[in-house]
């Protein structure tokens, strides 16, 4: 009997159920065939996806799944050999990629699950991210809020105009029920409320600066919440019942809060801190915010800024003010210096022409008078006529010298002289004098002094004429001695000053003069007072002699011109006085003749 390559079936299924099977398979096959090219696609297309390989296996194993199918479809009816080995090796191949398949997502499970792990790390960073970038938006909202409310405080530089604009824009940034300023006190032990922003201000609202709640606001930097019922939250009235709000607090530094004077608060001179109170609306569940409180604390930094400007400004304003009124204070004197300049101009105008003229008709005449013959009375009074001619043209010479002296008009001459015949000159002239006070009078002219100079010649003499003068009007009886030098440095240091150094040039050298007198003498005491214009030295010479106080006060001025100093030395009453001054002149190139 011959072998059969077909597998007879124990059993023969009716005809319509093989047909349903054979195209159940063949579309099973179908779709096996489909979903390998879907899943070729999916790779092509999907060059990040990481389990190319696995999606390869299924693929083969759906392949070969598809395979079985479809070979199954020569299976229902007589078949040969061939075909049954074709089914057992694909049956065989789908075994081993199957197993395959399953072994590798035994593998990859894990790696699906942590990836599983990753993403839900990635959604949490992700969710944190968005906070953060939430806070930023926030962050900026609070910044354009603080940029707006620092334009609003800072577009005014009134102190008042600066908390009550803090208070209205804090009300709309942040629609607050009321908030006001607790203000310190003149002495610093209260703190009373100045500003609102809807309710007035309560009479004699002063809470003490020493409460814990206070002292908890000012040691902090930072906006705090304080109880509803503490007494920097009584800035509203209380009307009924109603829930309580959360009020807020926050300390403002003064930084400069000298003249600060808020209606009938008095000025505040002792350095502290106000306080700014917030409250939200009651009967809300509103609560504050981090962003609100940060908000809140850098509007009162600003604040503090802006009152230090504004304090800035008004000292500068007050310190204008003062200046106008000194500048006003200024001119009114300009004016009036002015004024007193023309009347002393039109006063020496007068004195030199309208006075000077009769004075000297009186002397020139008094002279003539003297030459003819007259009685011992009658020469005594003519002889008084002329001395005091003779002092009132001296004292209207002496007021015209020191006007010119003071306003600088007056100058100096330097042209060469004769130095040894204006010492002989001024002998000449007190000699007379002094004969007839039976004074005797001398002149020493050291060796070393040069007979010639360069330099002022009237003021040089000038200035000895009147040194000698005063000499023989104060000396009853004894002597006055001139006496003139080439100055040292080590003999007049120690009566000019350490500063003073008359140092011996080829140019020029340092005269010293020295008048000695035997007179009443001067008290110490009152030695610097000589040298002032129209004081005397002594009480009993302004009663005995006749001063005008212009003499010593010119000289000194004279001296000064000529880089050199003047003084006065005396013991006492009684006991003589030496006047010596030390002045700069100039080398003489040629030598002019000493006249006899």
């Amino acid at each position: 009997m011959e072998g059969c390559d077909c597998i007879e079936p124990q059993w023969h299924p009716e005809e319509l159920l093989i047909k349903y099977q054979y195209i159940s398979d063949f579309f099973i096959a179908l779709a096996y065939f489909s979903i390998p090219l879907e899943l070729i696609y999916f790779v092509k297309k999907s060059s990040f996806f990481p389990y190319r390989w696995v999606l390869m296996q299924f693929g083969a194993f759906i392949v070969l799944c598809g395979a079985t199918h479809l070979i199954s479809l020569w299976t229902f009816v007589p078949h040969s050999k061939t075909v049954a080995l074709v089914m057992a090796m694909a049956k065989m191949s789908t075994a081993v990629v199957s197993c395959a398949t399953a072994l590798t997502l035994v593998h990859i499970i894990p790696d699906l699950l942590s990836v599983k792990t990753r993403e839900l790390f990635l959604k949490n960073k992700a969710e944190a991210l968005d906070r953060e970038m939430g806070h930023i938006r926030t962050q900026e909202a609070l910044g354009r809020h603080v940029r707006m409310l620092t334009h609003e405080i800072r577009s005014s530089l009134d102190r008042h105009t600066i908390l009550k604009t803090t208070l209205v824009e804090l009300g709309k940034t942040l629609n607050l029920e009321e908030c006001g300023i607790w203000m310190p006190s003149r002495t610093g032990s209260n703190l009373q409320l100045s500003h609102t922003l809807r309710h007035p201000i309560p009479v004699g609202c002063v809470v003490p600066i020493n409460l814990p709640v206070v002292n908890q606001v000012f040691s902090s930097n930072h906006a705090m919440i304080i109880p509803h019922s503490s007494p920097l939250a009584r800035i509203r009235p209380v009307s009924g019942r109603y829930v309580p709000p959360e009020v807020v607090a926050v300390r403002v530094p003064l930084l400069h809060v000298s003249n600060f004077q808020i209606n009938e608060w008095p000025e505040v001179s002792v350095k502290s801190d106000a306080v700014m109170v917030l409250m939200l609306p009651p009967d809300s569940a509103r609560k504050w915010h981090v962003h609100e409180l940060e908000l809140v604390e850098v509007v009162a930094d600003q604040v503090a800024v802006a009152l230090s400007h504004a304090a800035i400004l008004e000292e500068s304003m007050r310190a204008r003010d003062l200046l106008m009124e000194q500048n006003v204070a200024l001119d009114l004197a300009r004016q009036d210096a002015e004024m007193a300049i023309r009347a002393r101009n039109d006063f020496l105008d007068v004195m030199n022409h309208e006075m000077r003229t009769p004075v000297h008709a009186i002397v020139g005449l008094s002279s003539l008078l003297l030459e003819t013959e007259l009685t011992p009375e009658q020469r005594v009074m003519v002889e008084t006529v002329l001395r005091s001619s003779n002092l009132l043209a001296t004292l209207i010479d002496d007021v015209l010298d020191l006007s010119r002296l003071e306003d600088g008009s007056l100058g100096l001459e330097n042209t060469p002289f004769n130095l040894h015949s204006v010492f002989e000159e001024v002998i000449n002239l007190i000699k007379p004098i002094g004969a007839m006070k039976n004074l005797s009078v001398s002149l020493n002219l050291a060796s070393d002094l040069p007979p010639c100079a360069v330099g002022d010649e009237k003021k040089l003499m000038q200035i000895i004429l009147n040194m000698a003068g005063n000499a023989v009007k104060f000396t009853k009886e004894g002597s006055v001695s001139v006496t003139a030098s080439v100055a040292e440095a080590d003999s007049v240091r120690e009566a000019c000053g350490s500063d003073f150094f008359p140092v011996s040039t080829m140019g020029h050298f340092y005269l010293h003069v020295q008048v000695k007198d035997t007179g009443c003498g001067i008290v110490p005491q009152d030695i610097p007072h000589t040298f002032t214009t129209f004081s005397q030295p002594q009480p009993g010479a302004k009663k005995n002699y006749d001063g005008r106080g212009l003499g010593l006060a010119i000289c000194k001025r004279f001296v000064g011109l000529m880089e050199g100093r003047i003084w006065l030395e005396s013991e006492g009453l009684g006991k003589g006085c030496t006047a010596a001054f030390v002045v700069k002149l100039g080398s003489a190139a040629t030598q002019m003749p000493v006249l006899d």
